[in-house]
């Protein structure tokens, strides 16, 4: 959450040289080139049976960054992330499937409530913004879905894989978005700073905790995040919320840790 949170504010920044999907470009071309030096997935090519839902898994993680960067181009990045943990809230519901989740999915309604601009002392919020972070919302869901499906695989190649995957269709949108802009050396190191803080630590270390954890228990760790970003925005960009907006972002985060804390666990 530390990790990806960071390289997050950082990768904002580079907003307003590249535009968001040039930095998506670069964050997830240049993590797929690091995790294929450094796991070397094609010394064990996966089996026939994972290779579509690895397809699905790569398509998921890069159609996710594309969206929740173009997100935080137009909202604060505590607001997007916030918006965006709800897809791992879905994942968490309709697993368990009791009536009682009902009342987290009315918590976490009410708290993307309170950020509408109906209520007084609440900014607006750019609505494509808001419906970028809804897309990788369900983007978010897919990846818990599919990474979960995938994570048998070992030494990191479902992410290795899936990164691959996910730079075959983002970094040629990214470069037709930012063309020449995207080779100059200092956006090329922010661009590996963002890849190594947003993508191949964290990635990793979620695949190896999907190996070890229970889905409900990854699904709690996560409800942190909308925290963490808020934090990062505050720190490294300056985004400061209302008290209103704070509220929204506990009330999500407290529907998303509860209902992944009270999931019914698998036969």
């Amino acid at each position: 959450m530390v990790s990806v949170n960071a390289g997050a504010a950082w990768a904002k920044g580079l907003f307003p040289l590249v535009g968001s999907q040039g930095v998506t470009a670069l964050r997830v071309g240049l993590a797929a080139l690091v995790m294929l030096a450094v796991v070397r997935p094609w010394r064990t090519p996966p089996a026939r049976a994972d290779m579509r839902n690895l397809l699905v898994y790569g398509l998921m993680l890069g159609c996710m960054n594309l969206l929740i960067y173009a997100a935080f181009a137009r909202i604060p990045i505590g607001i997007a992330v916030a918006i965006e943990v709800v897809g791992p809230l879905a994942v968490v519901v309709l697993s368990s499937r009791r009536a009682r989740d009902v009342g987290w999915v009315l918590l976490a309604a009410g708290g993307l409530w309170l950020l509408a601009p109906v209520h007084a002392g609440v900014p607006p919020l750019d609505p494509v913004g808001v419906a970028y972070a809804l897309g990788a919302a369900f983007c978010w869901a897919m990846y818990i879905v599919f990474g979960k499906r995938v994570s048998t695989l070992d030494g990191g190649q479902a992410v290795a894989w899936g990164m691959l995957a996910a730079a075959l269709f983002t970094v040629p949108l990214g470069a037709a978005h930012a063309g020449p802009a995207l080779l100059l050396p200092s956006v090329l190191a922010g661009g590996l700073a963002v890849a190594l803080l947003s993508s191949a630590l964290p990635y990793t270390l979620e695949m190896a905790a999907l190996r070890r954890l229970p889905r409900r228990v990854f699904g709690i760790l996560v409800s942190a995040g909308p925290a963490f970003a808020a934090l990062a925005g505050w720190v490294v960009l300056g985004e400061r919320l209302t008290g209103m907006q704070w509220l929204a972002i506990l009330l999500v985060i407290v529907a998303c840790g509860g209902a992944a804390a009270t999931a019914s666990r698998p036969a």
